[in-house]
């Protein structure tokens, strides 16, 4: 795990009672709202591990709900968040499970409307930090500490040069990359974490390459007022 600066390990300013089971789990629900692109209609969550066994008593399912209105750790809605989720036409279902994860602090969150659908597996790891590890059953690490490029596209020679190529041009620094496939010549998803925000046009560009068929963003790291 990369910590990005002191505050990383300390915690965040958040609601709590826990780092790891509020500002966490609010960190995680954010990811995936911002990687669905919309409130979803629907939230289907399988918590696991110590998740499963107290989300209720530690707020987690509060917090993976605010994050899923994409509430910042500290935002004083963030109690109310499952009666706020309702009135705003989200409807959220929790699922405890008992088989093992990749974290004592893993979540699955399944989100659908009417036309997309999503599902975003990952853990908090402490201190408020994060670790998503699948996005739509692909195998891909990002931690959410820097603006995150997530880009589905099929598997070709030479589509990782097309996109560094991009980014290069852009004069934009690449701190992570990670890249996984369904199969050969199939399905393939290229995460990228980048050490600043997305510029203006930027995503468009991607999305002109050949074989790529979307472009989502990730990116923590501007505040939101409540």
């Amino acid at each position: 795990m990369r910590f990005k600066d002191v505050f990383s390990i300390i915690g965040p300013a958040m609601i709590g009672p826990s780092s790891s089971h509020t500002a966490g789990a609010i960190r995680l629900g954010r990811v995936a709202r911002q990687l669905f692109g919309e409130l979803p209609q629907k939230a289907v969550i399988a918590l696991y591990g110590s998740f499963a066994e107290t989300y209720e008593g530690h707020g987690t399912d509060l917090a993976l709900v605010g994050g899923l209105l994409d509430y910042e750790t500290d935002d004083p809605r963030i109690p109310q968040s499952l009666q706020l989720a309702e009135e705003a036409g989200l409807e959220v279902v929790f699922s405890p499970a008992k088989k093992p994860a990749f974290h004592p602090n893993t979540a699955t969150l399944q989100l659908s409307s009417d036309a997309i659908q999503l599902s975003v597996t990952g853990a908090s790891i402490g201190g408020g930090n994060i670790e998503i590890i699948s996005v739509d059953q692909f195998d891909v690490k990002f931690t959410g500490l820097y603006p995150t490029l997530v880009i589905s596209h099929e598997d070709r020679p030479g589509m990782i040069a097309d996109i560094t190529a991009i980014l290069r041009t852009m004069m934009i620094n690449i701190g992570y990359m990670d890249v996984d496939r369904k199969a050969r010549k199939g399905e393939a998803m290229t995460v990228i974490e980048i050490d600043t925000r997305p510029e203006p046009g930027l995503i468009e560009v991607i999305e002109k390459i050949s074989s790529v068929s979307k472009v989502r963003v990730v990116d923590l790291t501007e505040r939101r007022k409540p």
